[in-house]
């Protein structure tokens, strides 16, 4: 129901996104998705790059007087830095860099200059899917949904956020450079990441993407394709440079017991249905529970290196050092609202799939009636069956 697309090239004139199926009635302003580019370009050990782009959005379809018409939203964001490309002959790269997709790019495309995939594959162009989130994001906030993330660990230093609210988490996070809202492991995600970039390297990280106050039966299980996870992990690992993620305390559970796994359901004095725990991470089968969704990502060192990696160049066949192309140190800070972008793509697609609709005035009656977990909301038969007569 919803779907979007982007196109541009990292140092071309622009990158643009289509984004098709937003309801109409949705308020919708340039500066909803500027706020959201903004905290893209920020983050201790970026690059020059983000020193030399200010990214605003240009609107150029798909909103009228202010609000989302249910046609498609066109997107726009300029390249500064394009001027210094234009017109002008640019060396060819013929030595592909390990772990970037330079080398299978030339193979799966037939390049004779490795430069196309470069332009293309670069983490330049998730510039548009926080743009095309920013909508999506925005939409979900209408239904009281948030979604906001952290850094959880950089290298091998990993935060520690005891009780701390979600909430809270998120609002410390935006307070540091390196997104950690932990303020002793982010001074030392900090110290780490220098050490980085005077040793000429980059690093990875794990972050945390976390959604509050879903409805329950988002998603489904009657279908693979359907099912919320399985749409989730497909969009987190879309994203340059993502080469793991899990769904709640995936990898801790498979080394716990089963009664240690799950997450117990009790019976409030109020009829609701309660979780006191949430390992499954707001998930059960596919569908959205009620809980928090939690999602993890790892985030590999990227491919960019100032110190020199063993390659082999194309062109004259010897083998040989790869070439520098400016690129971040540690782009886990930044990867954050990358991530929130995609999260939110998602939900906002299954909310969608779950309510129908037009418009944001049909769309919310629908939400206030969706079933809770309580007794009053789930009267049972209690009596045999007969399934296959």
């Amino acid at each position: 129901m919803l779907r979007f697309l982007t196109a541009g090239e990292s140092h071309g004139p622009a990158l643009t996104a289509i984004l098709d199926g937003v309801p109409a009635g949705l308020p919708l302003a340039p500066s909803v998705i500027d706020l959201e580019l903004a905290r893209r370009q920020k983050g201790y050990g970026s690059g020059g790059r983000m020193k030399i782009e200010k990214d605003t959005v240009q609107i150029l379809s798909g909103v009228m007087a202010g609000e989302t018409t249910g046609a498609p939203i066109a997107l726009l964001v300029v390249n500064d830095d394009h001027v210094k490309w234009k017109g002008k002959a640019v060396e060819a790269l013929t030595t592909p860099r390990p772990g970037h997709a330079d080398l299978t790019g030339a193979v799966k495309y037939g390049y004779r200059d490795l430069r196309p995939t470069l332009e293309r594959s670069s983490a330049r162009e998730t510039t548009m899917r926080v743009a095309a989130g920013a909508v999506c994001k925005h939409l979900l906030v209408q239904f009281g949904i948030r979604v906001g993330g952290y850094v959880k660990a950089i290298g091998e230093v990993e935060a520690d956020f005891g009780g701390t609210s979600y909430e809270v988490r998120f609002e410390e996070a935006e307070a540091s450079d390196v997104r950690c809202p932990d303020p002793v492991a982010a001074a030392k995600m900090r110290a780490r990441i220098e050490e980085i970039i005077h040793g000429k390297d980059t690093l990875g990280g794990i972050l945390e993407i976390v959604a509050l106050n879903l409805p329950i039966g988002l998603g489904s299980y009657a279908q693979w394709d359907r099912r919320l996870e399985a749409r989730l992990a497909q969009a987190v690992l879309s994203v340059q440079a993502m080469k793991g993620v899990e769904i709640g305390d995936a990898f801790e559970n498979a080394r716990r017991p089963g009664t240690q796994a799950h997450d117990a359901i009790h019976l409030g004095a109020d009829g609701n249905l309660l979780r006191p725990s949430d390992h499954a991470g707001g998930t059960e089968g596919g569908v959205t529970n009620g809980q928090p969704l939690v999602i993890r990502a790892a985030m590999k060192p990227i491919a960019t290196t100032l110190n020199p990696q063993h390659t082999v160049d194309l062109a004259t066949g010897e083998e040989g050092p790869t070439t520098y192309e400016r690129s971040d140190f540690c782009p886990v800070p930044r990867a954050v609202p990358i991530l929130e972008a995609m999260v939110a793509f998602v939900l906002a697609d299954a909310l969608l799939e779950k309510l129908g609709g037009d418009s944001i005035a049909e769309m919310k009656p629908r939400f206030e009636t969706l079933r809770r977990a309580n007794l009053q909301d789930l009267p049972m038969d209690n009596t045999a069956h007969v399934w296959w007569p």
